[in-house]
């Protein structure tokens, strides 16, 4: 499927909007093709492209709304996503929470897209496999990969003359090299938007190097360390933490910034003075599109943390409303500030302490502490007097992202993490902290 223009993805909006009888509607047109090669006991198993594309229509009358969905752009299957929509949106009930489109919106284009990454074609997918599959050979070593790269399209309009369009790359690797008696694992992770910020030899390197070094694990006793956590051991603890800046749960009193008695904890002081988390569209690392396509509002820069304190609250077109406050759209990425410092140097800076590649296995305890619980996998190391000792045994940590960032001793130099368990691209550092919770001892490597 070829990637449509703006003159066309606006034709086929412009033709579903004529074709509609409702009092409002709003078109989202999409598509990409995906390119994917997976890996695993040292061998490629699966390679593909995924092309795909499709319009979701919706349509109101008063309250009711109706929404459909099709893959196929010709003017009989858009007057037939359109007909579904209004025949759904007169069947639904009246929606209690029910906002109006969007009035029209300005957005500034954000550089999502990369030409080296929409250029990416088999040969650089099986290079990529190649490179850490020969040198896990070389080194006795079994991996499994997984590298996929996207060049897609999004358009957005409404009846009320919004319009947007813009195109969005991404490459995305997985990579996990074990010893082949399975007592040594390494793991690494990689995202960017322009392919040439994505180093395949050094990604696969790095999962390689932890898995030969962490060999012969022992067993240190769980208790309060300071630790040093690499980029991808902190982005799912934060993103959890980060659900909670929704306005609604706040003054509905179900997140850690509900105030007891009622009312949010919006402008105190919650974290260390290192603290400050923003999201922005246009950021060269983590661009995303400048608009949200759920409510089709311009996202704009927003500092939800500053200094440690609580900055700002997401609300909804509805809560916005509810409370006299002016939506803008909700964030597509996150990032934390750092410094200049390697992990080598962080590292380097701790007399005792732990070094934990990645956090696995994350569940929540308790939203109204952000109490998490979860485990440490692929490479966990014991740090004496500034280098890396021994290997240790993974751990169950039962932990607070809000107490981890106010125990903050360093921080290093952000890097790009797509979250896993959170829909942001992020930018996140490494970090040490101090009196981190490890409650047990875990076989797994």
């Amino acid at each position: 499927m070829k990637i449509l223009t703006q003159e066309e993805s606006k034709r086929i909006a412009d033709r579903v909007m004529a074709l509609t009888k409702a009092d409002e509607c709003t078109v989202r047109v999409s598509g990409g093709r995906t390119g994917n090669i997976r890996y695993a006991r040292n061998n490629v198993s699966t390679a593909g492209l995924v092309d795909n594309a499709d319009l979701v229509v919706q349509v109101a009358f008063g309250k009711r709304q109706g929404t459909a969905t099709i893959n196929e752009f010709d003017d009989k299957s858009l007057e037939k996503v359109v007909r579904r929509a209004e025949d759904l949106a007169r069947l639904a009930p009246e929606n209690p929470e029910f906002m109006p489109a969007v009035s029209k919106q300005a957005f500034k284009a954000s550089e999502t897209f990369s030409r080296a990454t929409a250029a990416v074609d088999p040969e650089f997918r099986a290079q990529t496999a190649a490179y850490s599959i020969e040198a896990s050979r070389k080194n006795k070593l079994v991996c499994a990969g997984f590298f996929t790269d996207s060049h897609s399209f999004q358009t957005i309009a409404n009846s009320n003359g919004v319009f947007g369009h813009q195109e969005e790359t991404n490459v995305d690797f997985t990579c996990t090299v074990r010893t082949e008696d399975g007592r040594g694992s390494g793991w690494v992770k990689r995202s960017a938007t322009d392919v040439a910020r994505f180093d395949a030899r050094e990604a696969s390197d790095v999962a390689i190097e932890k898995a030969l070094r962490s060999v012969d694990a022992k067993a240190l006793e769980p208790g309060r360390y300071t630790v040093i956590l690499e980029p991808a051991a902190t982005s799912d603890l934060i993103g959890f933490m980060l659900g909670g800046f929704d306005a609604r749960q706040a003054d509905e009193g179900r997140s850690f910034l509900s105030k007891k008695g009622g009312g949010t904890r919006l402008g105190d002081k919650l974290f260390d003075a290192q603290v400050n988390i923003w999201s922005d569209p246009w950021d060269k690392d983590v661009p995303v599109m400048p608009w949200d396509a759920g409510t089709m509002l311009a996202r704009e820069r927003m500092n939800l943390i500053k200094d440690g304190k609580v900055s700002a609250l997401d609300y909804s077109l509805f809560w916005a409303n509810k409370k006299g406050v002016r939506a803008i759209g909700a964030p597509g990425n996150m990032i934390m500030g750092g410094t200049g410092k390697t992990t080598a140097e962080l590292i380097a800076g701790t007399k005792r302490g732990v070094l934990v590649t990645r956090t696995w296995y994350i569940r929540e305890v308790d939203p109204q502490s952000v109490l998490l619980t979860g485990l440490t996998r692929d490479g966990t190391f014991y740090i004496e007097n500034g280098k890396i000792k021994h290997p240790i045994k993974n751990f169950r940590f039962n932990e607070s992202p809000v107490t981890m960032l106010n125990n903050i001793e360093a921080i290093g130099k952000p890097q790009v993490i797509a979250g896993d368990e959170v829909p942001y691209s992020m930018l996140i550092p490494p970090m040490k902290v101090r009196d981190f919770n490890f409650t047990s001892l875990s076989d797994a490597v």
